[in-house]
């Protein structure tokens, strides 16, 4: 190929969302070691010092997709509650994104999983956002507790069930997901939850 038909295949401006995807999938089908400079530019059809330019390292690279991975879940979450909402209508509205996640975004997070724990500097980022989730401004209260209980719930139920631990019909983990909301707000919860 010459040099200019080479040059007119790659692409002008990078699109970091595609080559975050490529990246993803790379994870996705070969694992944490799968995700290299090279092999995110290859995927991506792009230079590795395009690639360099557009997200600096691997490291980088990692936190971005975190970064993504975190604020799409957050968006997906405001979208089911309303301005006034409270610690428990957030954790319902948690819970029920988690109950919708699809197939292909159970595997990325998995692959992102896989990754962060191949590159433990980044745990702390997602650390911190889980403990956003999981203390609230009355940390003893009951409600508290049944929040954290739920998250947990929820977050048990997506990695059995991402991991493909436990092979469900869609209508049955509705009906899980269900049953954590149900439980953990109800005032029958309140009567047999222990004190701290």
């Amino acid at each position: 190929m010459k040099l200019a038909e080479k040059f007119m295949a790659r692409p002008r401006t990078i699109n970091r969302d595609q080559v975050m995807e490529c990246a993803e999938r790379l994870v996705r089908e070969g694992g944490a070691t799968a995700l290299t400079l090279d092999a995110v530019s290859k995927e991506a059809g792009i230079t590795k010092g395009g690639l360099q330019y557009c997200f600096g390292s691997k490291d980088d690279l990692i936190a971005a997709l975190i970064d993504r991975w975190i604020s799409a879940f957050d968006a997906e979450v405001l979208r089911h509650v309303p301005l006034d909402a409270s610690a428990s209508d957030r954790a319902r509205a948690y819970v029920q994104v988690c109950s919708q996640i699809d197939d292909a975004t159970r595997a990325r997070m998995v692959g992102m999983l896989i990754t962060l724990l191949q590159s433990p500097g980044h745990l702390q980022k997602v650390r911190d956002w889980y403990s956003g989730w999981l203390k609230s401004d009355a940390c003893q209260s009951t409600e508290a507790r049944k929040i954290r209980a739920m998250i947990f719930a929820a977050e048990g139920a997506f990695c059995l069930r991402s991991f493909g631990f436990i092979d469900m019909q869609e209508a049955e983990w509705n009906a899980v997901y269900a049953d954590i909301q149900r439980l953990t707000l109800s005032g029958e919860a309140d009567k047999k939850l222990p004190e701290a």
